[in-house]
């Protein structure tokens, strides 16, 4: 159960390294109106802020799946499993994105979201 715990904190770090992504190297950077300048952007970094976005909404909904599970006591090496799983359709899918391969990008979106949904099975199954 130890890499569940890691991918809950993987999972929370991916949105700051989708940021990071759309910030790097970027000219004319305004900190004191970051979501400003963010929505200004355009390309890969409008695409790369637009993943660290879903990474956000998809975050909670995968965390409380894992301690769902954990909570009712399902097969640790299963979470395990799908926690490992999620992470990285979700870090594959934060490269389609930033790289624009839009159908493989909902094509990972769909595995890390049907992980979740496994997680959730599981746990009112137990």
């Amino acid at each position: 159960m130890k890499w569940a715990y890691i991918c809950l904190l993987m999972a929370g770090v991916l949105p700051v390294i989708a940021a990071g992504i759309a910030k790097a190297g970027a000219k004319g950077y305004d900190n004191h109106d970051p979501r400003a300048w963010m929505a200004k952007l355009s390309g890969r970094r409008a695409r790369a802020d637009a993943a660290q976005a879903n990474s956000l909404e998809a975050f909670p909904f995968f965390a409380a799946g894992v301690l769902l599970t954990m909570h009712a006591g399902v097969n640790p090496g299963l979470i395990d499993a799908l926690a490992a799983v999620f992470v990285l359709a979700r870090i594959i899918y934060i490269a389609c994105y930033v790289t624009d391969r839009a159908s493989m990008r909902s094509m990972f979106w769909a595995v890390g979201y049907l992980c979740v949904l496994v997680l959730f099975g599981l746990a009112i199954a137990a």
